[in-house]
């Protein structure tokens, strides 16, 4: 009897990164033996990277609206359940959005330290392709009448993602209210519509290593040598931000759940050591649930209903990336982000977050951060380039993430610490 062999298969992130390397080989040394070849291949290559990019874009609109749809049923189903997960749920939003607009704060401060270099960012923005016109920040009055659409379908062909994300929570929380047979067959459509657009991506996806090499090799083969510095600043950038917010929720947790700052880093090491290791939130759980029976002496009742909640509803650092990374291209770009263009992305980030924790990896980096892109006015191109690296940060994002759930179940069982109903 022969012994079966199992297939190596490589992960789509890996295959990324690879195609990213390969990208910068060819691009640089093209650039290094015939910049006048370079130029020309960048030119052959361009339209790939940009068919892949719009393929993407393409599902956006409909894919947001869908999750946020969904999202607000599973919220409003969740808080109906009992005042733990009513609770919950106000936890979340609430770190939700403290750490997109902790991000909003630090993350231009960071990368005010960064050396700005005009020239090389201008070529890297020729590279790309980027519109030289970019959308100007609305004044504050603007801002609040634009917050409610007049018209929903020309605000999803403009990609004006806020007033659609804001038509999509009123009509989720409308359909909330109506009658459960009637609620449920049209729940069952919108998540069929979210599934079939999910799965889109994932064929778009399938091809991001194609589209990923066009992009690289073009940027390299116009900028040269300084975008493995640029692409080096992000990864610092995003490595620094998950590990702030991090440490930040440790304050959280002494400050808003009363918790002993030692006992709560002890209970936190199997967890976070597991959500290193498989970068996935999910299998983290059970050492999660473990930490808060075992160490933290939580009720068996609580942790049962709000660590799976935590992971099925709250990243707690989705939205600081996607905070983080239109900031990092608003700085690549030289664009001045103003506060009402912040205030509607952390709105946004956190909103959109909420629906789309069952995403994959790659399909959340970009199907998330394009609207939140988009709603500052910047352009979307660098985010081909910069899904490649993101990899690398993930770490970082799964161990915050877990973090973040410890620490939301750290506060909801202070809050119910008077009553025991769940």
């Amino acid at each position: 009897m022969t012994p079966t062999t199992r297939r190596f298969r490589l992960s789509a992130p890996v295959k990324v990164l690879i195609s990213l390397l390969v990208g910068a080989v060819v691009g640089l040394s093209l650039t290094h033996h015939d910049p006048a070849l370079a130029l020309q291949v960048a030119e052959f290559a361009r339209p790939i990277g940009r068919l892949w990019l719009n393929a993407l874009q393409m599902t956006v609109v409909p894919l947001v609206t869908a999750l946020v749809i969904v999202g607000v049923n599973t919220a409003s189903n969740a808080a109906a359940s009992g005042r733990t997960a009513r609770n919950a749920i106000l936890v979340f939003i609430v770190l939700l959005v403290a750490a997109a607009s902790f991000s909003a704060v630090v993350t231009p401060a960071l990368l005010g330290l960064v050396p700005h270099d005009s020239a090389t960012m201008q070529t890297f923005r020729a590279a790309l392709h980027a519109p030289e016109t970019l959308s100007k920040a609305p004044t504050a009055a603007q801002w609040i009448s634009s917050l409610i659409p007049s018209n929903v379908l020309a605000v999803a062909s403009a990609n004006a993602m806020l007033p659609l994300v804001v038509f999509a929570m009123f009509f989720g929380f409308a359909l909330s209210r109506q009658d459960a047979e009637r609620r449920d067959r049209i729940l069952e459509i919108i998540k069929i519509i979210g599934d079939t657009m999910i799965t889109i991506v994932r064929w778009v996806l399938w091809a991001a290593p194609l589209g990923v090499f066009a992009l690289v090799l073009v940027v390299c083969a116009e900028v040269g040598m300084s975008v493995l510095g640029i692409l080096g600043y992000y990864i610092l950038l995003m490595c620094v931000v998950y590990i702030l917010i991090t440490l930040l929720l440790y304050v959280v947790a002494v400050l808003a759940a009363r918790e002993g700052l030692r006992r709560f880093a002890a209970a936190l090491v199997p967890v976070q050591v597991i959500a290193g290791s498989t970068q996935s939130s999910l299998a983290s759980l059970p050492a999660m649930i473990d930490s808060a029976r075992n160490r933290l002496g939580y009720p068996t009742a609580l942790t049962s209903l709000v660590l799976p909640m935590a992971v099925s509803l709250f990243r707690v650092t989705s939205p600081a990336q996607y905070i983080a990374v239109a900031s990092f291209i608003a700085w690549l770009y030289g664009i001045d982000i103003s506060f009402s263009q912040y205030a509607v992305a952390v709105l946004l980030a956190a909103a959109i977050s909420m629906g789309s924790t069952g995403l994959p990896g790659q399909a959340n980096f970009m199907t998330n951060n394009m609207p939140v892109t988009q709603s500052m006015g910047l352009p979307v191109e660098p985010l081909g380039v910069l899904l490649a690296v993101d990899t690398i940060p993930d770490v970082f994002c799964t161990i915050g993430n877990t973090t973040g759930d410890m620490t939301a179940t750290s506060i909801v069982a202070r809050r119910m610490a008077p009553a025991d109903e769940v």
